[in-house]
């Protein structure tokens, strides 16, 4: 495998993981002092759940890219949307809704458009190859 190909094979696959554990962070505000360690982890474990669900769809994405891709560039746009709606209307401000968006959503866009283009790298390969 070319770099410029394990580049491009690697790079969605660390961003996706990255962006699960940045996502994850955001569950152990779950843990409450009040609570007993049944109730704060069924808590953790709720938070945890869109962690997990995008844990599914990478790894779709890690099997097939060019599903999986799909996948999460629609994901990336539809949490996009919703979350700038619901930080546009707590907020008021645009800005700071475009800030969280570019931090929550942009990474899951991009992840999904660079598995596309592998799979696409990789299929115009294999035919290159085959031809020879």
């Amino acid at each position: 495998m070319k770099p410029s190909n394990k580049i491009l094979y690697w790079t969605p696959r660390i961003l996706g993981i990255l962006t699960i554990l940045f996502i994850s962070m955001f569950a152990f505000d779950s843990f409450s002092p009040g609570n007993t360690l049944l109730q704060n982890l069924v808590a953790l474990l709720i938070h945890l759940l869109p962690s997990f669900c995008l844990l599914i769809f990478l790894l779709i994405a890690w099997k097939w890219e060019l599903i999986g891709g799909i996948i999460l560039v629609v994901l990336g746009i539809a949490w996009t949307i919703f979350v700038f709606y619901i930080n546009y209307k707590r907020t008021g401000s645009p800005g700071k809704s475009f800030f969280v968006v570019l931090t929550l959503g942009l990474p899951l866009i991009l992840a999904g458009i660079l598995f596309i283009v592998s799979h696409y790298k990789n299929k115009t390969q294999n035919q290159i190859s085959n031809n020879q």
